[in-house]
């Protein structure tokens, strides 16, 4: 037969990327997964720590572990405890992995420093408390760029971004969404965000000029939660379901945001699926909560766009997944991507890796990738500054920073006007008492703090001494 009807197989380095669960004692066992209504992934990862929503009575709470901490989790693991309702998103500051943010159904956003160390006790004090929504807040993540910028979504139908390093509200998208927000996703350098929301619009928006830039109607025709992520050059995935309740993905150019470069349907199955994009290989992971699958795509410039790879299957379902940043894998095993599988009871990395015979840096499966420093500060940024992400190269392999701390400046709540919005009304206090004296004061608080940190600390190293001589025989 002629040479041209011989199918011709799509060249692609990651036709032949495969999943693989760790090895049993490589899981983290005995968490109680919370059991919170939510799409959200439960689960947030850096280099350093899985961070995990947890049962807790009474409040809201997650937990914290070393990654290298795997295995059965001790019950009394201290937990990070402030919230008074259901936590019900956790995201890690992309320039600093010692700090997390935790968004919750008691309406506030609390972010968090995390010691290196496994503290004693719970940890119940934020360093900043970020008060605005005024219903509960399910939605929260970083600015990739810049320094400290951090944008929550309530339902309240509102977007928020805070300074986090002043505590003060920068701005507030209020007249934008006429219903409840599915998600909210930066694009690479921070410039604008996309929107999903119940009133079944997909919405592209500079936040600075407080504009919506582009919608579109419908791009699912069905009535469950669609999700949306920028991809690269800009363009816009998006996961839905059909008018038959068929689980759809779509590829959209935002200078035609009418007719979709790519629309495809995949199975009927009611778990709405959480895309997790690789700019760096151009792949997109599909997660359906509830589903006991992850299927992969490749995105490229060449029809169909979106071309299947592969699906990791198992046995059980999955409650929510963690997404490892590139900075965090192993480069020496062609590692593209891990995954932190949540079950009820425990934690299982999930690894996805290219074959490949050699034991050499393998420069074209790691192009340079976002490192640990911000490329703006937060006032640069609302002032209309754009920056890429800093690169760094993984060659030699990441090596977390040690501990930084985030410090919180104040402003005199009296130099400010109000931001725009509604606020909370801020509590009164007595005005006849003295500046020294209250700076005395908070100085002694501030001695006894460290004096608590390091006596803390202490007792921890004393603790985990204590473990290697015991040696597991008490």
């Amino acid at each position: 037969p002629p040479a041209m009807s011989r199918r011709v197989v799509r060249q692609s380095k990651f036709r032949h990327v495969f999943g693989q669960p760790v090895k049993a004692d490589q899981m983290y066992e005995d968490i109680r997964v919370s059991k919170v209504t939510c799409d959200s992934s439960f689960c947030a990862v850096n280099p350093k720590f899985v961070a995990i929503i947890v049962e807790s009575g009474g409040g809201g709470a997650f937990i914290v572990l070393p990654l290298a901490k795997t295995g059965r989790v001790d019950k009394n693991h201290p937990l990070v405890t402030g919230h008074t309702a259901p936590v019900l998103d956790i995201d890690w500051c992309p320039h600093n992995d010692n700090v997390i943010a935790s968004a919750s159904e008691d309406t506030t956003v609390m972010v968090w420093q995390i010691p290196d160390y496994v503290p004693v006790r719970n940890i119940t004090e934020p360093v900043v408390t970020l008060e605005g929504h005024s219903k509960r807040v399910s939605i929260i993540s970083w600015h990739p760029t810049a320094r400290n910028v951090l944008l929550s979504a309530g339902c309240d139908n509102l977007v928020i971004l805070w300074n986090v390093g002043t505590g003060e509200m920068l701005l507030a998208l209020d007249d934008m969404h006429t219903d409840l927000i599915y998600n909210v996703g930066w694009n690479r350098n921070g410039s604008l965000l996309v929107t999903t929301c119940k009133d079944k619009k997909v919405r592209v928006i500079d936040p600075r000029k407080q504009q919506i830039i582009a919608e579109k109607t419908k791009p699912h025709d069905g009535t469950r939660p669609i999700r949306a992520i920028f991809v690269a050059d800009g363009k816009i995935f998006t996961t839905g379901f059909s008018r038959m309740s068929e689980r759809q993905l779509g590829l959209w150019d935002l200078n035609n945001f009418e007719e979709p470069i790519a629309l495809q349907e995949m199975d009927t199955s009611n778990g709405v699926l959480l895309p997790f994009y690789d700019a760096d290989s151009s792949i997109v992971y599909l997660c359906g909560k509830g589903d006991s699958s992850i299927r992969y795509f490749e995105i490229t410039d060449e029809a169909p766009y979106v071309h299947y790879l592969n699906t990791y299957s198992s046995k059980e379902p999955q409650r929510g997944m963690g997404f490892m940043p590139k900075r965090g894998l192993d480069v020496s095993k062609c590692e593209i991507a891990r995954f932190f599988k949540l079950h009820e009871r425990k934690c299982e990395p999930i690894v996805m890796t290219v074959p490949r015979k050699s034991d050499l840096f393998q420069d074209d499966l790691y192009p340079d990738t976002p490192g640990p420093e911000p490329a703006l500060e937060a006032d640069e940024w609302l002032s209309g500054k754009d920056a890429e992400p800093i690169l760094i190269s993984l060659r030699d392999g990441y090596v977390p920073v040690k501990n930084r701390e985030l410090k919180v400046v104040k402003k005199n709540i009296l130099d400010s006007k109000p931001p725009p919005g509604p606020r909370r009304s801020h509590s009164t206090c007595d005005s006849d008492f003295s500046q020294p004296g209250l700076d005395e004061v908070l100085e002694e608080i501030r001695a006894l703090k460290e004096t608590v940190q390091a006596q803390e600390k202490r007792i921890s190293d004393l603790e985990n001494k204590l473990c290697q001589f015991t040696n597991g025989t008490d």
